[in-house]
């Protein structure tokens, strides 16, 4: 809620108080989507940082900020040297302004990942400049329009027959929330009622607390029973929820990332060791070639010349058994073979045990970096783990050497084509013939492939949803529905001197779908 009107008309006044008589010393950009606008007034210093990025915007008022000697860029120029006349929020909208005493405004207009900074000259009705370029329909703006008007009576909440959206659409998710946990939808509409001054009445007088909501730290308004953190200061309220969002919870995704990577290659490890022991059970299991040969070797003089097979006794065995080798190839020359085989075999097996060996130390390295990683509370001490590890250059070179984005669809691999090259390599190295291959019709696009998984057949919807992957990583994206071929591989062919990526198709079939990227799915 902390880009909610309910939260700005609290937070503005305490702005108002803190920046009121400032005047703006300099305005920049040192990260993307990310404005810092620095004040002062005699020694005294204060900051907006407004972080703007598509996927979550926060501000924080810090005392003080430390510019970066590199990679920054001032911007709104016009506004150095100006003085702070007022911070005011609009009316039920998710904006406030900062008055400038020469008449120039600066409006946020926090509108969740449209979120952006307009700047209004005086006496001008739409603004000249914004932050964020890409958003040009910020540009169609009219500042006499920002504010919202509404009737909170009891007869317009009647006349809605008590859609709590429509007659007060400022809530936002927590309180809409909060409603429908106490039966709000199914109430008769005198008990909506009774709820919804409730909600009012503690939006108006809110305790501001940081919970963990979905996954991601908010801020609410309402009463919480375990939260995080508690203020009844706004302005402290979002600063330590700045903190959470780009700090702390950051760090957890980054730390997050690494136990996952850690987590991939202990169990790839792990397989590892099961298929190896029961590959080194059965060479251990089986005769040796070596004793077979030693029992053929003692008996060819039993052996008819020309002979493709021989009833012998094994002395290794106690028993008579069927001995058999290829047409036109002498005992002598199969007993040599089979001794070389031999030989090879102990060498595979001492080779195996050499591979146990090391993949067990790796597990048990692994099981430390995992302890390891569990107590890390910095991102300095995570630095320093993934330093000491040589992690960025492992996940580097392993993502450098995979050609193709890897997805599941209900238990079949899928995997995508990162470019033309990597398609063909793709095509080359990792297709099978019984795997099915899409790519969008008739334009450029990546080569996807749903592996073959032994005696099932490829289900409608995974071959959809693959569909859709083929069509989103193409030219196709942006239609609202795209052709895409499907086939066997082993009717895809690479046609010799053709440009990467291009392949001939003998047998091909044609679907419709809805290009949608992985978090779609």
């Amino acid at each position: 809620m902390q880009l909610n009107y309910h939260f700005l008309r609290f937070l503005c006044p305490e702005l108002h108080e803190t920046f009121q008589g400032f005047h703006i010393s300099s305005c920049f950009s040192q990260n993307k989507d990310e404005l810092v606008i620095l004040f002062s007034k005699g020694e005294e210093t204060a900051c907006i940082r407004a972080n703007l990025l598509p996927i979550f915007s926060c501000l924080s008022f810090p005392k003080d900020f430390k510019r970066s000697k590199k990679n920054t860029i001032n911007l709104f120029d016009e506004w150095l040297g100006q003085e702070v006349l007022s911070v005011t929020a609009y009316s039920f909208e998710r904006a406030f302004e900062l008055a400038l005493t020469n008449g120039d405004s600066i409006v946020f207009k926090l509108h969740g990942t449209r979120s952006n900074i307009l700047y209004f000259p005086a006496g001008a009705a739409f603004p000249i400049k914004v932050f964020r370029n890409e958003l040009k329909e910020d540009f169609e703006i009219k500042k006499s329009q920002i504010s919202v008007s509404l009737d909170l009576s009891y007869e317009r909440f009647e006349a809605l027959e008590g859609n709590a959206s429509q007659f007060l659409p400022t809530l936002g998710k927590i309180p809409r929330e909060w409603l429908k946990k106490r039966g709000y939808i199914e109430a008769p509409l005198s008990r909506k009622w009774e709820l919804m001054e409730e909600m009012q009445d503690m939006l108006a007088s809110p305790l501001f607390s940081i919970i963990q909501h979905g996954g991601e730290y908010e801020l609410s308004l309402l009463p919480e029973s375990s939260p995080i953190f508690q203020s009844n200061q706004a302005i402290e309220a979002v600063n330590e929820l700045f903190r959470y969002r780009v700090v702390v919870q950051t760090f957890q995704k980054e730390k997050a990332k690494w136990v996952k990577h850690v987590e991939e290659q202990l169990k790839k490890s792990q397989a590892y060791i099961r298929k190896t022991e029961e590959k080194l059970y059965e060479l251990l299991e089986e005769i040796s070639p070596a004793q077979k040969a030693d029992v053929l070797m003692a008996n060819l003089h039993q052996i008819p010349s020309g002979s493709i097979s021989a009833k012998l006794f094994n002395f290794y065995t106690n028993q008579e058994e069927e001995f058999t080798w290829k047409q036109g190839m002498s005992p002598q020359k199969v007993a040599e073979n089979w001794y070389r085989k031999s030989k090879n075999r102990k060498i595979e097996i001492a080779q195996l045990e050499e591979n146990l060996e090391a993949k067990e130390n790796l597990i048990s390295s692994l099981q430390a970096q995992k302890e390891e990683l569990a107590v890390i509370e910095d991102f300095k001490r995570l630095r320093q783990f993934i330093k000491d590890h040589h992690f960025v250059h492992a996940a580097q070179a392993q993502e450098d050497t995979v050609p193709f984005k890897r997805f599941e669809i209900e238990g079949f691999e899928v995997l995508v084509g990162k470019s033309a090259k990597a398609n063909d390599e793709l095509l080359r190295r990792f297709a099978w013939k019984e795997d099915l291959w899409l790519h969008a019709k008739d334009v450029s696009g990546s080569h996807v492939l749903i592996k073959y998984k032994s005696g099932k057949t490829f289900p409608t919807q995974v071959i959809e949803q693959a569909a859709s992957l083929a069509a989103y990583y193409s030219k196709n994206k942006n239609e609202s529905l795209a052709a895409v071929i499907v086939t066997p591989a082993k009717f895809v062919r690479k046609v010799k001197g053709s440009a990467p990526g291009a392949v001939m198709v003998d047998k091909e079939k044609t679907v419709l779908v809805v290009p949608q990227g992985p978090q779609n799915r």
